[in-house]
């Protein structure tokens, strides 16, 4: 057994070889109701994300932890700086899931992550049925070979395909990607092409304000200059708090 460093949804995390090869292992305490929640999302919604994320093979109880393995994948995380050749390969993995269709009870995004940072009028330009991983970070893409891998489906979540890509466009932007090719990237996505505009400005303002309510002003400054760049050179406007 190899262990691996733990993601914030699960307190253990770890590669074990066994004699039918490798495999990949998380669990939390019984008594850490978060953390079982946000595994049981990830074994709800495992059938449906096959294509991009390896196979749920067990979930087990024993010892005071609830465990699941899955099986390995033997990657790299995902180089997300400017010029990688990895952008292209994050772009196929997402494309894989954005026609998914959200199961029934997923919480959806802008209820979940923006409540209280917008309108009721906004909310509903927020609103839809794609499935969201919500956390495409790099440690979440891993690189194998030719492809790459999404992960850790611990926190997904309802709306429109397009927030993954914006999401993953400020990814993009926090390796050192400039604005624009960020924005050169998510036009690869006939989601991102197709999104109401102004259901994207109610996303970038609302995401804004949550940060700022939660860091300070000083403190979100960077990250929410990185998402005010989804709207292009000359509307940053639009996302400031109003």
């Amino acid at each position: 057994m190899t262990d691996v460093p733990h993601g914030i949804t699960c307190s253990f995390a770890a590669v074990l070889s066994t004699a039918s090869g490798r495999m990949f292992a998380k669990g939390v305490p019984v008594d850490d109701e978060r953390g079982r929640a946000a595994q049981a999302w990830e074994v709800a919604v495992n059938p449906l994300v096959l294509q991009a994320g390896p196979r749920l093979l067990w979930q087990v109880e024993a010892g005071g932890w609830e465990l699941l393995g899955f099986e390995w994948v033997d990657g790299r995380h995902a180089d997300l700086s400017p010029g990688s050749a990895d952008h292209g390969l994050v772009a196929e993995v997402l494309r894989d899931v954005q026609g998914v269709a959200a199961p029934a009870g997923v919480p959806q995004f802008v209820d979940r992550d923006l409540a209280g940072f917008v309108t009721a009028e906004e909310r509903e330009l927020l609103l839809g049925d794609a499935l969201l991983h919500t956390d495409t970070n790099p440690h979440n893409l891993l690189v194998d070979g030719e492809r790459a891998w999404l992960v850790d489906w611990a926190m997904p979540a309802r709306g429109p395909a397009w927030v993954d890509v914006a999401e993953s466009a400020v990814r993009l932007m926090e390796d050192g990607c400039s604005g624009e090719e960020a924005l050169a990237w998510a036009a690869g996505f006939e989601s991102w092409q197709s999104a109401d505009q102004a259901a994207v400005e109610v996303f970038v303002g609302a995401t804004c304000r949550s940060w700022e309510a939660r860091v300070g002003v000083r403190g979100a400054r960077a990250g929410n200059a990185r998402f005010e760049a989804l709207l292009g050179a000359g509307r940053h406007i639009a996302a400031k708090v109003r």
